[in-house]
């Protein structure tokens, strides 16, 4: 277990009432991301606080409103669920590199250069974030903070993240083969042919079109029927 003063702060307020816990920083990052399943070794000290720092503990009465119950762990597990977790230095420097990786990536991977209609380097995305302010949030979900970030960055580049809709056949010989590879995307229509063939159609953000279509030319060999259809056709 942690030595209380290694240990950071978990907390979270309910109805403008704050709970607190002391928490392990690395086991407790691994809980709140999902890494870890167990609260074992989370917890430095097996108490809730209302102000953590100066050891000041919530009335039983007041934890049963707020949470049901008057369980350490479960409330423990509440307050690191729902809750926000004080990262150290290191890791909040660590998350937000993972967190910038991610946003490039999924930028290089979804959106396209309104000018020449194909995707951007992942090079140049760094680049243009290197030279904007951004406001990334190291424990939030990349796709929850595309938004933001691609209204900064379009100061220095520009994106335009284009959905395209693909209308697929593919013959009964290669279909169970093509079907999974169909389901990855956004599958808005599935259709059986009486000879086994598949039809359907997928959405797609455009950056990905031609990744896509490498795979299911590979998948099928080059066996397989392609239209690219308009938005809500």
């Amino acid at each position: 277990m942690v030595s209380l003063d290694k240990a950071i702060i978990a907390h979270l307020k309910i109805h403008g009432n704050p709970f607190e816990i002391f928490v392990d920083p690395d086991a407790g990052l691994a809980y709140k991301t999902g890494q870890k399943k167990e609260l074992n070794n989370v917890l430095a000290v097996e108490e809730i606080f209302v102000d953590a720092k100066a050891s000041e503990r919530p009335k039983a009465a007041d934890l049963q409103k707020a949470f049901g119950t008057q369980d350490v762990f479960a409330i423990a597990e509440r307050i690191l669920k729902d809750g926000e977790l004080a990262l150290t230095t290191e890791q909040k420097r660590k998350m937000m590199e993972l967190k910038r990786k991610q946003i490039a990536q999924m930028i290089a991977r979804e959106a396209t250069d309104p000018r020449t209609g194909a995707p951007h380097p992942l090079l140049r995305i760094e680049q243009a974030m290197d030279k904007v302010r951004l406001d990334i949030d190291p424990m939030q979900d990349a796709a929850a903070q595309m938004d933001k970030i691609l209204s900064a960055l379009r100061y220095e580049l520009p994106i335009k993240m284009e959905k395209k809709r693909i209308a697929i056949k593919v013959p009964a010989i290669h279909a169970h083969r093509a079907f999974g590879l169909l389901k990855s995307q956004h599958m808005e229509r599935e259709e059986w042919g009486s000879d086994g063939s598949l039809m359907g159609i997928i959405t797609i953000p455009a950056g990905l079109v031609g990744e896509f279509l490498d795979k299911l030319n590979k998948a099928t060999g080059g066996d397989n029927q392609t239209k690219m259809l308009e938005q809500g056709k």
